[in-house]
């Protein structure tokens, strides 16, 4: 009897040392948390470094060499909204995830749409924008042009650029067709300038551009956009503290109007044209 006793007075101060050591593990915890979040590095660091690369309207060079476009003011917004500043870090397309993953900066706004595969390797946002892939063809390499149908054929070339959207939609919607992919978007839309392909997919309005821009080689076979997307911001997986301050700064800016008048601004209108030509 005396035995059980001690075992049980033993394992009676067992439960309350836990109980009691429970708040200290759950502060530790919580300092862990907060110690690994992106958030709370960027404020610390006071810079919000962010991977992007360079797609007409969403991020280009003006005149004057400054980025300009949708994803730059979205960026320069949050970051000013963090009292941050904002370091932009251009990187091809096909190699952004791995350099997030990798720490070269602290999230991917770069008009990223939100992918299955994907979300296997990162998180994403709510979406805070939504693009669709559109085709722009060549007048005489693809004339008499005017479905999907007429592309998906095995002597057509399909121009787009590396590691995109764009790529997976060709293979979707136009798996005949023969792919020429590009490490820059434009080099994609100067080989249909140039003939060499039947037509670039990319995201819109690019390709709605660029059938005005060169109206005499270039034109619209479809009435419209042929995907939608969701496009979110990308950050590293189970940085949950950062997913949550992101996600709630694009519901606060979507109800304000601000991400509407700029989607409209830069995708509504040619209003900044002459920054870049």
């Amino acid at each position: 009897m005396k035995t059980l006793n001690r075992n049980m007075l033993a394992i009676g101060l067992i439960l309350v040392l836990t109980v009691a050591a429970l708040p200290a593990l759950a502060g530790k915890l919580q300092n862990q948390l907060v110690a690994e979040s992106t958030i709370d590095q960027v404020v610390r660091r006071g810079v919000l470094r962010v991977g992007m690369d360079t797609f007409l309207p969403w991020a280009m060079k003006d005149k004057k060499g400054e980025l300009v476009g949708f994803e730059i003011d979205v960026a320069r917004r949050l970051a000013a909204d963090m009292g941050v500043k904002v370091e932009f870090v251009p990187t091809k397309w096909a190699g952004i995830i791995p350099a997030l993953l990798t720490g070269k900066f602290d999230v991917v706004i770069g008009g990223m749409g939100i992918q299955t595969k994907r979300a296997l390797k990162v998180n994403f946002t709510i979406p805070y924008d939504y693009s669709g892939m559109a085709i722009v063809a060549h007048k005489k390499q693809a004339a008499g042009f005017s479905t999907l149908d007429d592309f998906n054929k095995a002597d057509v070339e399909i121009a787009c650029k590396l590691g995109t959207t764009a790529v997976t939609a060709v293979k979707k919607y136009i798996p005949k067709a023969k792919l020429r992919l590009f490490d820059d978007e434009a080099q994609a839309y100067q080989e249909l300038r140039n003939g060499n392909v039947h037509a670039v997919v990319g995201s819109s309005p690019r390709p709605a551009y660029e059938a005005i821009k060169y109206p005499e080689t270039m034109f619209l076979p479809l009435k419209s956009n042929f995907t939608k997307e969701p496009i979110g911001f990308a950050v590293r997986k189970g940085d949950f503290d950062s997913l949550s301050f992101f996600n709630n700064w694009i519901t606060i800016v979507s109800h304000e109007g601000w991400l509407e008048e700029r989607h409209q601004y830069w995708f509504g209108s040619k209003e900044w044209a002459h920054l870049v030509e």
